[in-house]
């Protein structure tokens, strides 16, 4: 059982200037009554330097060295949340927190990822499609491809081994192709969203964290969700909605699963924009999800 504590982690250092309402997703989640559903402790908020929309003329990326200096003050939030034997639930903000939850793991030792997302975030600088922004590259940059700034942060390149991944319902392969992004690697364990549903969500979850918990493996596992791995049709609040994705059950089989494993050391989520969400029903089913999927594994009880 975990004892769960929240982080506030509302950083768009990584994002686009049309989309920077997901600095509003920890407080619509909470709202929601998220932190109560989970029995879970409020550890906290990481505030982020000031967002510029210019790219860095060195790296071609918005905001690396803000993103740098978010990731360590993040990094050392997680790591007093892990010092006290909780379990940190992070709430972005965009995905280049991600730089900062690993790197709070990789100042422990040898940790992996159970990456969901409808995209596979691994572009180059200079092929990013969305003019710089961290956020379509926070997998390439914790595996260590990219500049030092963003992909060496603390000297620790990389943050992750390429085998310790497994990215899980991604549904961009032929952008990716058509943007010539850089391939995934082969020793990264892919699954997308065609796969997931070939297997079924709840082996393809089964086959992936029995990948990051084999015997030579890390010594445990981040969980990552950006919302967009979320059909269109329940989660339009999102930069880059899609048809085709995960339903709503998937999501919650897909958490199941991978809580189910002692090895698994923290989650975090991303990319809602309650500004993009009238009714904020997304969020509401969103909270709902996470809660039902994590709420039985936790142990604590607020109030």
């Amino acid at each position: 059982m975990r004892n769960f504590a929240i982080i506030e982690a509302p950083s768009v250092l990584g994002h686009i200037p049309t989309h920077l309402g997901v600095a509003r997703m920890p407080e619509a989640l909470l709202k929601a009554g998220l932190a109560e559903r989970l029995g879970a402790r409020h550890a906290g908020r990481v505030e982020s330097p000031p967002w510029r929309e210019e790219r860095d003329p060195q790296t071609q990326i918005m905001n690396p060295h803000a993103i740098n200096e978010y990731s360590i003050s993040l990094a050392n939030k997680v790591g007093e949340v892990l010092d006290k034997g909780e379990f940190p639930v992070v709430i972005g903000g965009d995905c280049s927190i991600l730089l900062g939850t690993l790197l709070g793991l990789r100042r422990r030792g040898r940790f992996g990822l159970f990456y969901l997302d409808g995209h596979a975030d691994f572009y180059e600088a200079e092929k990013n499609p969305i003019s710089g922004a961290a956020s379509a590259s926070d997998l390439g940059y914790a595996t260590g491809r990219g500049p030092a700034v963003v992909a060496d942060i603390e000297g620790r390149r990389p943050l992750l081994r390429d085998d310790d991944v497994v990215l899980f319902g991604y549904r961009d392969g032929a952008i990716q192709a058509r943007n010539r992004c850089q391939p995934i690697p082969e020793d990264l364990l892919a699954y997308n969203r065609n796969e997931v549903r070939i297997l079924g969500t709840e082996t393809a979850a089964e086959e992936a964290v029995a990948h990051l918990t084999r015997v030579d493996g890390p010594e445990g596992f981040w969980i990552h969700v950006d919302v967009d791995v979320l059909d269109q049709g329940i989660m339009w609040a999102c930069d880059h909605p899609q048809p085709d994705g995960f339903s709503w059950d998937d999501l919650a089989t897909t958490l199941r699963t991978a809580m189910q494993s002692p090895q698994a050391i923290g989650i975090q989520f991303t990319i809602y924009n309650p500004d993009m969400d009238p009714g904020h029903l997304s969020g509401r089913g969103l909270a709902g999800t996470i809660a039902r999927a994590l709420a039985p594994f936790g142990q604590r009880q607020v109030g």
